[in-house]
């Protein structure tokens, strides 16, 4: 399977949803995180300590990729039109990460626009969801409900414990000593659950 990140604003979680998504499915089969993004974000995190999956950059997929059998790809933050047609054509899922403040869900439905077009299939992800009594994660769900888009029935709580594992160099569920960590990797667990389905 080809799963591909992308989103037209930065700092919604696509690095972090690109890395968690595929240290989900490395538990399940041998998988390749392509790192495409400018920032070359999900190299660095795999620098910094240890991840249980390959990381790439782009012009190493093809050499590495006859070798997985799940590949990641964290793209570049607001690629171009053609672009966004040719990553969609290329992968079995497109997931599009946005945080539910109005700038971030106005530049998805923006990508929308762009995907409409296209026969492929996308499913948008709620990052960064603030906690309780903040309503927003809940009042962009329902509108994304009520607009019968794609959406998977999971989201991402906004935790500190993805920066400490973005620090550290693993993923969220090795960060030990902090209570929240095993919360943090069941959204993406559960998001996972929902790609392989």
């Amino acid at each position: 399977m080809i799963v591909t990140i992308a989103s037209f604003k930065g700092g919604v979680g696509k690095t972090t949803t690109a890395l968690h998504l595929a240290a989900y499915l490395q538990q399940h089969a041998p998988t390749l995180l392509v790192d495409g993004d400018l920032n070359r974000s999900a190299l660095d995190w795999s620098h910094r300590g240890n991840l249980p999956f390959k990381v790439v950059d782009e012009k190493q997929a093809v050499k590495f990729g006859r070798q997985f059998e799940h590949i990641v790809i964290d793209t570049p933050a607001r690629p171009a039109p053609e672009d966004l047609k040719t990553l969609a054509e290329g992968c079995d899922l497109l997931v599009l990460p946005t945080s539910p403040d109005a700038l971030a869900m106005g530049a998805m439905l923006q990508m929308l626009e762009v995907l409409q077009t296209l026969e492929t299939d996308y499913r948008i992800l709620l990052t960064i969801i603030p906690p309780k009594p903040n309503l927003a994660g809940e009042e962009a769900r329902m509108s994304l409900e009520n607009a019968q888009l794609p959406l998977f029935k999971g989201g991402i709580r906004r935790l500190n414990v993805f920066q400490k594992a973005a620090l550290a160099g693993v993923p969220v569920y090795d960060i030990k000593g902090d209570q929240y960590a095993g919360i943090a990797w069941r959204c993406y667990r559960e998001v996972g659950e929902e790609v392989l389905a």
